[in-house]
């Protein structure tokens, strides 16, 4: 029987996403940012607690959400619990934009923003990072004249570590009159920058969290989307009414009563990120200043061999020859015990090249 299925433009004409390859469990895991040495054991024990009557019902949410607002310092009316980070940037998509609209994103960053918007059929504008990684404030303003629907800004930025203060991202607001502008906070932990005060002030300010990194939760799939009352409301209208499962839930409201895991690991993550970027330099590779629990590095020609050579060990490093260029990675800060070894390894494949004087 010969089927044909009424498939919609915009899915034809893009390529499914890439998720990480299987069987990463047992190999030192840079490539995702996720927290190597996993979340703190609060999480796991309200996990383990749950019960079978728990799991047979849908999920409650005042109590959670009330807890989780009070960790972000905001009303309860203030926050959407999502289905993930992803889950909270989908909406957007849901809630304000046409076909016929068009999105303004600054690449390279995170690829879901152009991901759902092809998916929605509408237009990007895209604009660049420059040669040092820093942000076109300027012509992202300008840009906003435009009136985009939706303009999105990860900060700190994934890959690229980039990080705008305060002062830049009410610019950015002060600008955007007609343009719902999403803040993608997900390593704002690590930076210690956000703008979530400015919420009450800017009705068109959306900023999204997820407990995927510093919390080390990503395989629960807990986000959040926070805006004032008014425009929240927006969202909520395109979100389902159970888009949480209970062990995202209770694992959440564990790990921030046990806080101290997450500042500690956020302490260790930028003392060794720091000291990893000195060990790069030192062997002569380019490195950018971030403010996330990673670190964007360009090793040049060498890359693509030493990329390879760190796969077959069982390192696994994000390559961004595709975005960036050949040579560009963007590597997870692991524990020190994985930083460690991965330096071990570079030095050995790449101080030869330096011997022969092929930088």
């Amino acid at each position: 029987m010969k089927v044909r299925l009424p498939v919609r433009k915009a899915i034809l004409q893009r390529r499914t996403y890439e998720a990480p390859a299987e069987g990463r469990l047992n190999k030192v895991r840079l490539d995702f940012n996720e927290n190597t040495s996993g979340c703190g054991p609060a999480a796991i024990r309200a996990l383990r607690k749950l019960t079978a009557q728990q799991v047979a019902m849908y999920p409650e949410y005042a109590v959670p959400t009330r807890r989780i607002a009070a960790y972000f310092g905001i009303a309860e009316h203030e926050l959407l619990l999502t289905n993930g980070g992803d889950d909270a940037l989908r909406v957007f998509f849901d809630a304000f934009v046409e076909p016929s609209n068009h999105v303004l994103i600054c690449e390279p960053t995170f690829p879901m923003y152009r991901y759902y918007a092809e998916i929605a059929g509408a237009r990007i504008e895209t604009l660049h990072y420059g040669s040092e990684m820093e942000f076109p404030l300027d012509k992202f303003v300008s840009a906003l004249r435009k009136k985009p629907a939706v303009a999105f800004m990860a900060n700190p930025n994934n890959p690229t570590g980039t990080l705008l203060p305060r002062a830049a991202i009410q610019k950015l607001l002060m600008a955007a009159t007609r343009t719902v502008v999403v803040i993608d906070e997900a390593y704002a932990e690590f930076s210690g920058v956000t703008v979530l005060p400015l919420i009450p002030k800017y009705p068109n300010l959306f900023v999204t969290r997820t407990f995927s990194k510093a919390a080390g939760l990503a395989g629960l799939r807990l986000g959040a989307a926070m805006a004032c009352r008014e425009s929240l409301s927006l969202l909520r209208r395109a979100m389902p009414p159970f888009p949480v499962n209970i062990g995202a839930l209770v694992a959440a409201e564990a790990a921030l009563r046990e806080r101290s895991s997450i500042r500690n690991y956020v302490k260790q993550t930028r003392e060794i990120r720091e000291w990893f970027a000195g060990e790069l330099v030192r062997l002569g590779v380019r490195t950018f200043p971030s403010a996330g629990n990673f670190l964007l590095a360009d090793f040049g020609v060498r890359g693509p061999a030493l990329f390879k050579q760190l796969a077959s060990q069982g390192i696994l490093v994000r390559e961004r020859s595709k975005d960036i260029g050949p040579g560009f990675v963007r590597i997870s800060i692991g524990t020190a015990a994985e930083m460690t070894r991965l330096v071990k390894v570079i030095r050995k494949e790449i101080r030869p090249t330096f011997r022969r004087g092929k930088n």
